[in-house]
Parts: structure tokens; sequence; C-alpha cells
């Protein structure tokens, strides 16, 4: 088996449902997913596999869960033979651990920098690439037919990484970095209420 097949020396790629331009806005997203796997990969690595097990394999269930979403994303055309992977659940199970690790970090009240361990300074990096897969996401689902549980949990898995990264620091002894320049913006390790908001 060759790895090159020379079908995208024009830049077009193939797709689940046609071809595409490889600077196309799905290409970007599913490509997005597939860079952000990358970093779950090297945080992995960083991470003491005992200390760490509860996390290693959730990241390890992520990156599989990544790759439905990157296939949800190429596809071009749902069909009944061919139904989009990602579900509602995998968005439940990623809240059901925030509201865990956000019990374990230690009371946060200012905004933090990326950093602290190496591996949490990685999960930042996931985080931040995550955001970016979802604006990617958000802008091919204005413009095409794509499934929605991929945004939300796109949504979500920022989320995740922030509050992981902090456990990650806490179980390391390590401190978070704070921004300097930060008021006092959250209470009780959630953020303050924006009072624009409260009408």
């Amino acid at each position: 088996m060759k790895l090159y097949t020379r079908t995208g020396d024009e830049g077009k790629t193939s797709v689940i449902g046609g071809r595409l331009f490889k600077d196309d806005i799905r290409v970007e997203a599913y490509g997005t997913t597939d860079e952000l796997n990358s970093f779950i990969g090297q945080a992995v690595t960083q991470l003491d596999q005992e200390l760490f097990a509860d996390i290693v394999g959730e990241l390890e269930k992520i990156q599989h869960e990544l790759f439905d979403c990157g296939g949800d994303l190429a596809m071009v055309k749902v069909s009944d033979d061919r139904p989009y992977k990602a579900k509602q659940e995998i968005v439940d199970f990623l809240e059901e651990r925030i509201d865990e690790y956000i019990k374990e970090a230690p009371e946060l009240e200012r905004f933090i920098l990326p950093g602290g361990s190496p591996a949490a300074a990685t999960l930042h990096i996931c985080r931040t690439v995550t955001r970016r897969a979802e604006r990617l996401t958000t802008r091919l689902q204005q413009e095409s037919q794509t499934n929605p549980i991929v945004l939300k949990y796109l949504n979500r898995l920022s989320d995740y990484f922030f509050a992981v990264a902090r456990v990650v620091n806490a179980r390391l002894n390590v401190r978070d970095v704070e921004y300097e320049r930060s008021a006092l913006v959250f209470r009780n390790g959630k953020r303050k209420e924006d009072k624009r908001d409260t009408k």
C-alpha cells in the first residue's frame, strides 16, 4: 500500500460524498479536529500513567470521538445507510466530568494563563485548538448541512480541557499561573454573572 495517491496534486481532496478544494471550510473544520487529536496524543505522553490513569483513559476516549466528529464533518450528505456518528451522550459525558473536575481543582478567582506543568500547558493548547475547530464548524453549519452535535461537543470539549489542565497542575502541586492584571472574575469556581445579562 502506498501512502501517496497523487489524487490531491491539484488541490482537491475526497470527502464523504464528493471532492472539495483543500481550503474549503468543511476540510478546514475536520482538519482542525485532526490537529487537535494530535495535541491530545502529545498530552497523553506527558501524563504519568498511574497518577492520571482516569484522565489518560478519557483523553483516549476523546480521540476516538474526535475521529467520529471528523467523519461527520467530512460528510457532504447524510443518508440512512451512512448516519452521523456523534451522539448527545458524548456531550453529556463531558459535562459530568467537568462538574467533577471543578470540585477537585483549587477554587478559581482570577483568569489564569496557559502553563504550570508541561502537560497542563499542552492541554491548554488543546483548549485553544478546540475553540478554533468550533469557530470553523460554526461557519460550516451556517453554510452547509452538518451534525449539530459536533458543534455542541466542541463547545463543551474546550471547557473540559480547561478543567483538566487545572486538575493536572493540582495533582502535581503546581500552581496555576494567574493573570496578574485580572480582577476577581470568578465566584465559587464559576464565572461571575454579567450584570448586562440579568434583565
